[in-house]
């Protein structure tokens, strides 16, 4: 930076990879100084325990497609690899930049690296900034009139509704940028943009397609979401899970562009809701010095078993149980599962097998494109009784019923278990029960096309209640 050139400041983008409600990039643009939007691929992200081919391939493309929107306003992205603390203050050495912005994360690795990062530079004298755009509200806002965070999801749902909202923020009109600034991507940017999709079916990356998918949304299926969000395939839930996640949406987008369909609209509002509790939570629990904001919010009925059998059933949906197995099966060739499908294989897993939780966790972290460690840790608890506010102890999900409920007809089932094609309705969610002039019409033969049930429900319902109000009895004393 020349010695005229006034100090420029560093927009860090993390998960919030738009220039539309932006505060960060709102603020470093309204300060008329000159700004350097930088990315940084850290490798633990891209290549550790959190990592998914999907999510790897709508991040490279995502920032591709940021990186044309910032050209458009007269910028560009600034793309390095390596370890956040050593490589946002280089940037900010090479720029003049006495100012680092971004958008806070909650989650405990996110407070980790920013620590390190804040106190790096620091040492330089530079500072780091958060503003908010993660969230709906702020985690230290959001408690109850004893000023403890909320464990419960109702009153936290009525909290958030009477919290007040900012307006979301329009595009800057121009971003003012350096003279000269560092070169804009490198090897590792061209590679992530450039890599094949792993599969077909994955959301069209970058914030204009989110944007459009909203608009979609609201205008199409949002209205009838109530009636139609268990649907077991997802043909009414609004597949915004991966935009959220990498921010090409804001929350606060989300949930303006619903409000305009009004009560309708408020099921699925809620739903976002939960979202928010569940980031909300994983961020108290560090703030309250839990040595492991990871673990268990409650005991957790049974330590973690080895990878039997029964799970790799499970992960590769060859359970023998026609409703687990679709999902299982739709989860590995597509990155996604509906919500209700979620519960059901999730509910199984850890009720009717009496698995740890945690398996079937960092399964869906590595597959989900919309993986996120909030939602997903918080979804695995609920389910698996252990969390904040869980489902009950005693209510296990009968996976025959929720398929007759929830995929009547049995054509989610058939698309994604095809050996079960010819099975009438009836039985598709049950074919041990068919008849065995029926089965063979179907061309079904159980253990050989198709898997016996690797465990009798009934008994298996049995033994995880007698399990489970054990461990409760042991805890009450």
């Amino acid at each position: 930076m020349s010695a005229s050139e006034p100090e420029s400041i560093i927009v860090w983008f993390r998960r919030d990879l738009r220039v539309s409600d932006h505060p960060a990039l709102h603020a470093a643009a309204g300060s008329g100084r000159p700004l350097v939007p930088l990315f940084v691929l850290d490798r633990r992200l891209l290549s550790g325990a959190q990592a998914a081919p999907a999510r790897t391939w709508l991040l490279g493309r995502a920032l591709v497609e940021l990186d044309g929107s910032l050209q458009k306003l007269g910028s560009r992205l600034v793309v390095r690899s390596g370890d956040p603390a050593q490589v946002v203050p280089e940037i900010a050495r090479s720029v003049g930049a006495g100012l680092v912005m971004a958008t806070r994360d909650v989650t405990p690795f996110a407070h980790r690296r920013d620590q390190m990062v804040a106190a790096a530079l620091e040492r330089e004298g530079r500072r780091l900034l958060l503003q908010p755009g993660l969230l709906l509200a702020e985690p230290e806002v959001m408690v109850t009139a004893a000023q403890r965070p909320y464990a419960v999801f109702t009153p936290f749902w009525r909290a958030l509704q009477g919290s007040p909202r900012r307006r979301p923020l329009e595009v800057p009109a121009r971003l003012p940028a350096l003279a000269r600034t560092p070169d804009g991507t490198d090897e590792a940017l061209a590679a992530l943009g450039a890599a094949p999709a792993p599969h077909d079916g994955l959301p069209i990356p970058g914030e204009a397609a989110a944007q459009e998918r909203l608009r979609a949304w609201v205008a199409g299926d949002l209205r009838t979401y109530a009636e139609g969000r268990n649907d077991l395939g997802g043909r009414a839930t609004s597949h915004l899970g991966a935009d959220l996640h990498l921010g090409l949406l804001s929350p606060l987008q989300v949930e303006s562009a619903a409000a305009e369909v009004g009560e309708a609209a408020v099921p699925f509002v809620r739903q976002l809701a939960w979202r928010e509790f569940y980031h909300h939570l994983l961020f108290h629990r560090r703030a309250d010095g839990v040595s492991d904001p990871d673990s268990p919010f409650m005991s957790v009925f049974r330590a973690e078993a080895d990878d039997s059998e029964a799970v790799a059933a499970w992960r590769d949906g060859r359970t023998g149980i026609p409703v687990v197995d679709a999902g299982m099966r739709q989860l590995a060739a597509t990155s996604w599962l509906s919500n209700r499908a979620r519960l059901v294989v999730a509910s199984v897993l850890t009720r009717h097998l009496l698995m740890d939780y945690r398996i079937g966790e960092r399964h869906f972290l590595r597959h989900l494109v919309d993986g996120d460690v909030a939602n997903n840790r918080g979804g695995w608890q609920w389910t698996a009784g252990v969390g904040a506010d869980p489902q009950p102890w005693f209510r296990i999900f009968n996976p025959v019923l929720q398929g007759q409920r929830f995929d009547a007809q049995g054509d989610w089932v058939r698309r994604w278990v095809p050996e079960l094609a010819g099975v009438p309705a009836r039985f598709i969610h049950a074919p041990w029960e068919m008849p065995a002039g029926i089965a063979a019409e179907a061309g079904v033969r159980l253990a050989e096309t198709y898997p016996r049930p690797i465990v009798d429900l009934a008994w298996a319902r049995e033994r995880a209640l007698a399990a489970f109000r054990s461990a409760a009895d042991r805890a009450r004393g």
